[in-house]
């Protein structure tokens, strides 16, 4: 191998081995969107994890966008900021819309070429993003999800959850012809060009159905790298509930038949 290459493994959509041989990432730069209400708790050290990340010779553009917090998410956030003012930008919703409405936001201001989103939370963690960075260096590769179920040992933030999470995939693939494992995942990262051929419009939890199924839509063929995942209860702070996953598959379903000039 000649100097100066690098040699990755990663995985694909259905799972097989990916070689990825001199392949790295060009100067990007990549948008982190963050959403956050109410997560006083985690919000400052997960923005220092994103902030210290590795991700290679790609520039980081990090976005939180406080939905309307009530605790002191903003102040926090706000602090961290002011030490990285080139690097880190706080955007203040004036009341809580819901996250996909804090996304919209933050993908509307974003300044990279790529996207990707990033829960408030401690779940995910952010040195996974460059594993999936490389990946945007192979031909027509615009998408890229962060698969929790293609790491063996992760846990499951619930049986029931993980159960109807497995149905509704299952059911998504079948409807798409898709061959995704983990379209619950908060890391979808895309190209930012993507979005002027794709409206997003809803305002909760759903926003990620949408977003799924309108890249399947257009014919996007989402690609997919192992991630780890810490779950957390709903003790500890955890938002999403059964409703929410039947606005997901009401959203699945809605895109899959309606008209795109009525998008």
């Amino acid at each position: 191998m000649a100097d100066g290459q690098t040699k990755a493994k990663t995985a694909t959509t259905d799972g097989a081995a990916l070689e990825l041989v001199g392949v790295q990432p060009v100067e990007l730069t990549l948008s982190i969107v963050i959403p956050c209400y109410n997560e006083s708790a985690t919000v400052g050290k997960l923005v220092a994890q994103v902030l210290l990340a590795d991700i290679g010779p790609v520039q980081k553009d990090v976005i939180v966008v406080d939905d309307g917090s009530v605790d002191d998410s903003c102040a926090i956030v706000k602090t961290i900021a002011n030490e990285h003012p080139e690097t880190l930008r706080l955007l203040e919703q004036k009341y809580n819309q819901g996250k996909g409405a804090a996304v919209r936001r933050g993908m509307a201001e974003a300044r990279g070429e790529l996207i990707v989103i990033q829960d408030a939370d401690l779940e995910y963690h952010p040195k996974d993003f460059k594993h999936m960075l490389p990946l945007f260096e192979l031909e027509n590769v615009d998408v890229v999800f962060g698969s929790r179920r293609l790491l063996p040992g992760n846990k499951v933030s619930g049986l029931a959850e993980y159960l109807g999470a497995q149905l509704i995939n299952a059911f998504t693939n079948v409807l798409y012809g898709a061959r995704i494992s983990d379209q619950f995942t908060c890391y979808k990262m895309f190209r930012r060009s993507l979005l002027e051929h794709i409206p997003l419009r809803t305002n909760r939890f759903e926003f990620d159905a949408e977003l799924t199924a309108k890249l399947l839509r257009v014919g996007q063929k989402v690609q997919e790298v192992p991630i780890l995942y810490t779950p957390r209860s709903r003790e500890q702070g955890k938002k999403i509930r059964w409703r929410d996953g039947a606005a997901w598959l009401w959203q699945i379903i809605k895109h899959r038949f309606t008209p795109r000039r009525r998008w």
